[in-house]
């Protein structure tokens, strides 16, 4: 098999990946948002949920890091790539992108 199509094969499977840590992290800090919105409108004191606020702070530091691996290794591989010889630049990032980017919006109710 052609090494440029092994290496875009890969290259799909990263974006997607990175992608998928990106939406992580911003579900988690929707959560938080939402978290902190309800304790208010419930009129709950600062300590309640607290523990569970500490906890989800955690996971969003843990997706955090995450991401900066990911960062890591998408630097990495394209290195690899550049060792094996493939020169060429692939454009699957750019038309990926421009999918994901152009997929439509929901909608969700404000107030």
């Amino acid at each position: 098999m052609e090494k440029a199509f092994v290496a875009q094969r890969v290259a799909k499977k990263l974006f997607v990946t990175e992608a998928a840590v990106d939406g992580a992290l911003v579900e988690a800090s929707e959560l938080m948002s939402e978290m902190l919105r309800a304790r208010k409108d419930v009129n709950a004191s600062m300590v309640f949920a607290d523990e569970t606020q500490a906890k989800l702070m955690d996971a969003i530091k843990a997706l955090s890091e995450a991401r900066t691996a990911m960062v890591g290794v998408h630097n990495e591989l394209n290195e690899a790539k550049l060792r094996l010889g493939i020169r060429t630049k692939m454009d699957f990032a750019d038309k990926f992108l421009a999918k994901e980017e152009a997929a439509p919006a929901t909608m969700r109710k404000a107030g």
